[in-house]
C-alpha cells in the first residue's frame, strides 16, 4: 500500500520529462541492464575458465608424477615446474616424497580434502600449508600398483599424488577484470548517453520543426502558411502532411465563415437603413407615440453590430489590402481625445506627451478605429477619468489607454479578446457593448503589425497598444 504512492510519483515525474529524455532514460536503462548481465557472465565464465585451467595444469602434473610412481622411477625430490607443490602420500596419508616446495612432514590436504580431490571435486587450500602466500588449487590422482580396496586405500592404490598450483595469478586477473568492468561500463554508458542524446535529438528535430511551425501559425498568420514537411517517408512526414490537410480544411471553413458574415452584414444594412428612414419619418410626423424613438435606439444598436461584423470580416480577410502611411501618434491621440468632449468622463492626454516626436506606419483608419474602440471601452467603465499616453520602446511605439474603473481580472484579460465575450460586470445590454470591440481592435492592430494587451493600472485598467516605429 505504501509503495503505490511512490510508484505514482515516479510515473508522474517520468511523464513530465521530454520525449527525448524519456527515450534516453529507457535506452540507457536497457543498455545498463544488458551490460551488467554481460559483465557478470563474462566475469563468471572467465574466472571459471581460468580456475579449470589451473586445475588442469595441476592434474597433468599429478598424472606425470603418478606415472613415475607406477614405474618405480620416482626421483627425490619430485621434479615440478614453476611454483607448483607436489606430494606423494601413502595409504595412511603420510608424506612419502615431494617437491622442493612441499612440506616433507605434513600433508598438504586433510583426509577429507584428499577424498574429495580424488573424486574430481574442486579443492582449494590455503598456501600457508606449504609456506606460500595466497591459495592453492589442488588435484589428486591415485598411483602405485593396483590392489584390493580397503578403508585405508579406497582407490585400490597404495599411493596418492597430490599436486597444487597457486591461484594468485588467476585472482589478480579476476581483480583486474572486475576493476576494468567497474570503470569501463560507466564510462561506456556516459559516451553512449551523449551519442544517444544527439541521435535522438536529430531524429526528433522534424517534430521540433513542426512545433515551431505550429507556434507561428495564429490568427494573424497568412492563410497560405503551412507546417514544414520533412523530406522523408516516415511517420513524422505523414503527420505533417495530415496536419497541413487539416489546416487547408480550417482555412476553407474560415473563408466560408467570413464570406457568410460579410454577406449577411452587407445584406442587413439595406433593410436596417430602410427601417431607420421609416422610423425617423414616423417620429417627425408624430405617429406611433414614443415607439419610433424606442425602436430607433434598437435599430442604431443593430446597425452598429452589423457594421462591426462587416469590419471584423474584412479585418480577417488577408486578401484585403490597406493603404499604409506615416502616422503622427501624438497628433492622433490629441484628435481622438478631442472627440470625447461630451463624454461621461473626461478623456485627456498625458501632460508628458507634449513635445514628443512619435511616428508609426500603417493604415491610419485601422489604427484610429482601434484606439477609438479602446477609448469607448475605457469611457464605459471609468469612474472619473481616461488618460491617453505614448512612448517609444526600442523600435516600437507604445500607446496606453488608462482608466480608473473596476478593471479586469488576470484570468480574463485574454478572454475579453474573444468574439462576443462579455464579462459578468458588463452584461447589461444598456451599458455594455456588443462584445466585438476588443476583438476588432486586436484584429486591426495585428493587420497593422502591432498588438494590444491589458494590464493592471491599480486601480483601473490599462490597455497597452504596440505599434511598429517609423523607419
Amino acid at each position: 500500500m505504501t509503495d503505490e504512492p511512490v510508484r505514482r510519483s515516479v510515473r508522474h515525474r517520468f511523464a513530465r520529462l521530454s520525449i527525448r529524455a524519456r527515450l534516453l532514460l529507457v535506452g540507457l536503462a536497457g543498455l545498463a541492464g544488458a551490460l551488467l548481465i554481460g559483465g557478470v557472465l563474462l566475469y563468471a565464465v572467465l574466472t571459471a575458465s581460468l580456475g579449470r585451467s589451473i586445475e588442469g595444469t595441476a592434474r597433468a602434473s599429478a598424472q606425470q608424477v603418478a606415472l613415475l610412481v607406477d614405474s618405480g622411477r620416482l626421483p627425490d625430490p619430485v621434479p615440478v615446474s614453476g611454483s607448483q607443490v607436489v606430494q606423494v602420500l601413502d595409504a595412511q596419508g603420510r608424506v612419502v616424497s615431494g617437491s622442493v616446495t612441499a612440506d616433507r612432514l605434513t600433508a598438504l590436504v586433510t583426509p577429507d580434502e584428499l577424498r574429495r580431490a580424488l573424486a574430481g571435486e574442486q579443492v582449494v587450500v590455503p598456501g600457508s600449508r606449504s609456506g606460500l602466500s595466497g591459495r592453492l588449487q589442488v588435484a589428486a590422482v591415485p598411483a602405485g600398483p593396483a590392489a584390493p580396496t580397503t578403508p585405508a586405500a579406497p582407490t585400490g592404490r597404495e599411493y596418492s599424488v597430490v599436486a597444487a598450483a597457486p591461484t594468485a595469478d588467476v585472482e589478480q586477473s579476476a581483480r583486474t577484470l572486475r576493476t576494468l568492468l567497474l570503470w569501463i561500463f560507466p564510462l561506456l554508458l556516459a559516451v553512449l548517453a551523449v551519442i544517444a542524446w544527439r541521435v535522438i535529438g536529430a531524429a526528433l528535430s522534424p517534430v521540433e520543426a513542426l512545433r515551431r511551425g505550429a507556434e507561428r501559425i495564429d490568427e494573424s498568420s497568412s492563410e497560405s502558411e503551412r507546417l514544414p514537411v520533412p523530406p522523408t517517408r516516415d511517420e513524422v512526414s505523414a503527420l505533417a502532411t495530415t496536419l497541413n490537410a487539416m489546416l487547408d480544411r480550417i482555412t476553407v471553413a474560415r473563408r466560408k465563415q467570413r464570406a457568410f458574415v460579410a454577406d449577411a452584414a452587407h445584406e442587413l444594412r439595406s433593410p436596417l437603413a430602410s427601417m431607420r428612414t421609416q422610423l425617423e419619418v414616423a417620429q417627425r410626423l408624430g405617429e406611433g407615440g414614443d415607439l419610433p424613438a424606442e425602436l430607433l435606439a434598437d435599430v442604431d444598436r443593430l446597425t452598429m453590430l452589423v457594421d462591426d461584423l462587416l469590419l471584423l470580416a474584412r479585418a480577417d480577410d488577408a486578401a484585403t489590402t490597406r493603404e499604409s502611411a506615416a502616422i503622427d501618434v501624438v497628433a492622433l491621440l490629441c484628435d481622438v481625445a478631442g472627440r470625447y468632449g461630451g463624454a461621461r468622463v473626461p478623456v485627456r492626454t498625458s501632460p508628458t506627451l507634449a513635445g514628443r516626436q512619435l511616428q508609426t506606419w500603417g493604415p491610419r483608419g485601422d489604427v484610429t478605429r482601434a484606439l477609438t474602440n479602446l477609448v469607448d471601452n475605457a469611457v464605459r467603465h471609468a469612474r472619473s477619468r481616461v488618460v491617453l499616453d505614448a512612448t517609444s520602446v526600442g523600435h516600437q511605439v507604445e500607446v496606453t489607454v488608462t482608466d480608473d474603473g473596476h478593471g479586469v481580472s488576470v484570468e480574463d484579460r485574454e478572454r475579453v479578446f474573444d468574439r462576443f465575450t462579455r464579462l459578468d460586470e458588463a452584461r447589461d445590454r444598456d451599458s455594455g457593448g456588443s462584445g466585438l470591440g476588443l476583438p476588432i481592435t486586436r484584429a486591426l492592430l495585428r493587420r497593422s503589425g502591432g498588438d494590444v494587451r491589458l494590464e493592471d493600472a491599480g486601480p483601473g485598467l490599462r490597455a497597452v497598444v504596440t505599434l511598429p516605429g517609423d523607419g
